[in-house]
């Protein structure tokens, strides 16, 4: 069993379903002044966190994608056999920020080296992939690995593949690390994530 679902059977047993938290409206389809552009980097909550920082970006939606399951659970995509990812998909506006400028966040945000694994969460459940919806994405993510790679060592193994199918998770999963703070996988796992980017942010604002 991986690290996270251990944690969530574990709060499930101690404090029951976590009910009473406002979550907020995440739109999955875009409209004429937004896009969207969907990630997999590792724990869903991870790269949730730190793309919601991002100026620019106006909702997100963790699910899955890039498997064969239709309408998977959260426990089914754990356990291996779906083919799907653990993604966001973010709805942003293009107007302030660039689909080039989150793929370097996405680089950022997690190892694009390690196979099929971001720390201790292991399984292709955890693997790094872009799903792109159309040409110029695919065009921008290839390019942006290209770039990528010059500033790495290890050959990055990352996915880019089409986007056929969205599968959102259930409601506790969306905005997670802001609504669990106080969990002990957003301690030690998310938290320092959050942090170190934030500090880069204000650098960029403040040089």
């Amino acid at each position: 069993m991986n690290l996270k679902l251990y944690l969530i059977l574990l709060l499930a047993l101690l404090t029951g379903a976590v009910t009473g938290v406002a979550q907020p409206k995440n739109m999955n389809n875009s409209t004429n002044s937004t896009e969207l552009a969907t990630f997999g980097g590792g724990c869903y909550w991870c790269t949730e966190a730190i793309f919601q920082m991002l100026p620019g970006v106006k909702s997100m939606t963790s699910g899955f994608a890039g498997g064969t399951k239709e309408n998977p659970t959260y426990k089914e995509v754990c356990g291996g056999n779906t083919g799907h990812a653990e993604v966001i998909q973010i709805q942003y506006d293009p107007k302030v920020i660039s689909y080039e400028k989150l793929l370097e966040t996405f680089w950022e945000a997690h190892d694009p080296t390690t196979l099929n694994r971001q720390g201790a969460d292991t399984g292709t459940q955890y693997r790094s992939i872009i799903l792109y919806s159309n040409p110029a994405q695919k065009a921008a993510a290839e390019k942006s690995r290209a770039e990528a790679q010059k500033e790495l060592s290890k050959p990055i193994v990352t996915e880019i593949v089409p986007l056929t199918k969205f599968y959102e998770a259930d409601a506790d999963h969306q905005n997670y690390y802001r609504t669990h703070k106080n969990l002990g996988y957003c301690q030690i796992v998310i938290r320092p994530k959050v942090e170190k980017f934030e500090k880069k942010l204000k650098a960029v604002a403040h040089p």
